[in-house]
């Protein structure tokens, strides 16, 4: 059941009101929508081949809804979401994910599924990211593409509805801030060739539409997967600069070398 009705929902939004908790829910709902609905299939036919392949011990997916996982069918054993805030039943235990109740390198996989799109500071989040995940973890990023048809439909969408209050992160910003993170890009891949549209004429076509970008390989997808791994920097041994010695004459005492003569 839906927290808030549509009309409240837009009251709230309009006069500017703080609204983190209230996007978990907007989220969940555009999913649940026809379009959100193909979007979702989209990036999971994206997500499953790559994810199934990766392993470890751990596995978390970082996201604006912890009821969408991405993650299911992978072959690690633990897999760890977070709801973003409290709601009436949910399950999941609740964290704020740019401050995450995780050590230091202690995941194997992380997927953030366009929790950069939805949040304050996209850097932080990423850092956040970055910091839980393991030298030699791989990390999987899916974010809107702001050079594509939805980029372009989000000129003249209303910035207060989902997905179009999203941030669209250019690749080039992202792969700027993989770089000074030491994420080493293995993977891009594209989705989303459909129009963002939510007319049933259309979207019976996505599916054919996806297989075309995906066989032409089109980077003009509506969204992109990134799949990174973290470098291990290499650690260089501070070597002491020793100052030679010099040696030392031999000196050897007058006594040793004295020859007495007896008479």
């Amino acid at each position: 059941m839906n927290l808030f009705s549509k009309h409240e929902t837009r009251r709230r939004l309009l006069r500017g009101m703080q609204d983190a908790d209230l996007l978990p829910t907007l989220v969940g709902r555009w999913f649940q929508s026809p379009l959100g609905e193909k979007v979702l299939n989209a990036e999971r036919d994206i997500t499953q081949p790559l994810i199934e392949r990766l392993f470890g011990y751990h596995i978390l997916q970082i996201g604006c809804n912890e009821e969408y996982s991405l993650i299911d069918h992978s072959p690690v054993g633990h897999k760890i979401i977070f709801a973003p805030t409290w709601r009436p039943g949910s399950r999941y235990p609740v964290a704020d994910n740019e401050e995450l109740p995780l050590a230091t390198d202690s995941m194997d996989v992380v997927v953030v599924h366009h929790a950069l799109d939805f949040t304050e500071d996209s850097h932080r989040l990423l850092r956040e990211a970055t910091r839980v995940l393991r030298p030699g973890g791989q990390m999987l990023i899916v974010g809107f593409n702001p050079i594509s048809h939805w980029g372009f439909w989000k000129l003249f969408k209303r910035r207060t509805t989902i997905p179009w209050r999203g941030r669209f992160i250019s690749k080039r910003r992202l792969t700027d801030w993989l770089q000074l993170l030491n994420l080493h890009i293995e993977e891009l891949h594209h989705g989303l060739h459909f129009l963002p549209l939510s007319m049933g004429s259309l979207l019976k076509h996505a599916n054919s539409l996806e297989r075309f970008g995906a066989r032409t390989g089109s980077p003009f997808g509506g969204a992109y997967v990134y799949q990174c791994v973290k470098q291990v920097v290499p650690i260089t041994p501070i070597v002491p600069r020793w100052r030679p010695l010099r040696a030392r004459p031999a000196v050897i005492p007058a006594a040793e070398n004295a020859r007495v003569k007896i008479h």
